[in-house]
């Protein structure tokens, strides 16, 4: 989503439970973004339009795909909305493009690829699979692809069950109101083998653990197995009430998301208005609130005739290194179990990485911003996505793969809307963390 008008824990409304919250760390160095340093990219996929000659096509998020054969024949897939998936090799070139799937009626909403991410090794009747799962926002459904690097036609085969319900509406009518599958994690619990999606509903607080379950057919479905709401009203230190403003009827939505498989698995879910929340994969237990948008606890007025939100004074209840919305959450992964979650703060064009060690509370430990390498080669605005790999992906990227979305790719075609999606060199990402 782009990023929010408005875009701060101290005490929060957890259903009807009030639960205590660590205060705020002190502001870091360079937590303001003006001394964050900046990293350039290596590569951009070609642009996207989201105008009819462009096929309606929006550059949203990406995944990276590993061929433990031939690193050098990875792939990165990323959604473009209405555009359906793209794939691309690590040259950034186009290998495939699959369309998103039609409006049922006339009526309807066509099909909308938000966000997708990646199974490795479901058990199909076949034999095990990688499989590229995204969630279609048009349809409240979740689509499944079988990724196979050689197969002619391109690597992605959709296996998506018919029979696949919708995730959170009750039929057409309920679809067509769009309060419908918008973010996206996937998980494979160690312990059961049982893989699992995690979905947000747009403009709702609500999250869905879903199981994927293969079929005598081949194809892949899901059911939901638990679902958890998230708050959307919060208690501040003055002893008032805050709700993030919006639309009336809206609620501060998640998109970003992503799950460290360690132990039990741990969701990191990114609560566009508010902060990055943490839980358990399963949503079982209280959520923690591990860090907030300097727009915390700001109060707003939605005004209908602009669509906007005119902020009010600022009470400081915010955190000092994402501005909203929040986004594109990923998880940096080293072999020693340490790493990084890095997030996309869309209101200043800058990436927030954290401790990956729940012991020290995911403590902030730098940030970034990804700027032009040339007048041709663009940085990163407004990033709505993410994607990271610690590994060794070829010749080109010996030390893993940053891909994150650009919200305004340059130069520009006169006023059409133009996005796209950058790849940044894992070792610049790892320096800029360190420095």
């Amino acid at each position: 989503m782009r990023r929010s008008p408005l875009a701060r824990p101290l005490t929060l409304l957890l259903g009807t439970t009030l639960v205590a919250l660590a205060a705020a760390a002190p502001p870091a160095a360079g937590s303001d973004g003006a001394a964050l340093p900046a990293v350039p990219p290596r590569a951009e996929t070609p642009t996207l339009y989201d105008d009819a000659a462009g096929g309606n096509a929006d550059a949203d998020d990406p995944a990276i795909w590993r061929n433990t054969a031939a690193p050098d024949r990875s792939l990165v897939i990323a959604t473009a909305k209405e555009g359906g998936l793209r794939v691309y090799d690590l040259e950034a070139r186009p290998v495939q493009s699959i369309p998103a799937p039609p409006a049922p009626g006339p009526d309807d909403a066509p099909g909308r690829f938000n966000n997708v991410d990646l199974v490795h090794g479901l058990r199909l009747p076949s034999g095990r699979a990688d499989l590229a799962v995204t969630t279609d926002r048009g349809h409240d459904t979740l689509r499944v692809y079988r990724i196979d690097r050689d197969r002619p036609g391109g690597p992605l085969t959709d296996v998506t069950d018919p029979a696949a319900p919708p995730v959170f509406s009750d039929g057409q009518h309920e679809i067509n109101e769009q309060r419908t599958a918008y973010g996206l994690a996937t998980w494979t619990d160690t312990g059961t083998g049982r893989s699992y999606a995690l979905v947000s509903r747009r403009n709702t607080t609500t999250l869905a653990l879903l199981e994927l379950t293969a079929t005598a057919h081949g194809t892949v479905g899901y059911r939901t197995v638990r679902t958890l709401d998230l708050p959307a009203t919060f208690r501040l230190p003055n002893g008032s009430s805050w709700t993030p403003c919006a639309e009336p009827g809206e609620l501060p939505q998640i998109e970003g998301m992503v799950v460290d498989p360690a132990g039990a698995g741990t969701l990191y879910a990114g609560q566009e208005d508010v902060g990055i929340w943490r839980l358990p994969a399963d949503l079982s237990g209280t959520p923690h609130l591990v860090d907030k948008v300097r727009e915390y606890g700001v109060p707003g007025r939605y005004d209908p005739e602009t669509d906007e939100c005119t902020p009010g004074a600022d009470p400081g209840y915010g955190g000092t290194r994402l501005s909203a919305d929040v986004e594109g959450l990923t998880l940096l992964t080293e072999p020693d179990g340490d790493g990084h979650l890095l997030a996309s703060s869309q209101g200043d064009d800058t990436f927030a990485g954290y401790d990956r060690e729940q012991a020290d509370d995911n403590e902030y430990e730098g940030g970034f911003r990804v700027t032009a390498a040339s007048p041709e080669l663009d940085g990163s605005e407004e990033c709505d996505g993410a994607a990271v790999l610690n590994a060794p992906l070829g010749r080109r990227y010996p030390h893993g793969l940053l891909v994150v979305q650009d919200g305004h790719d340059a130069p520009a075609d006169g006023d059409r809307a133009a996005t796209g999606f950058k790849y940044v060199d894992l070792a610049d990402v790892t320096e800029a963390l360190d420095d």
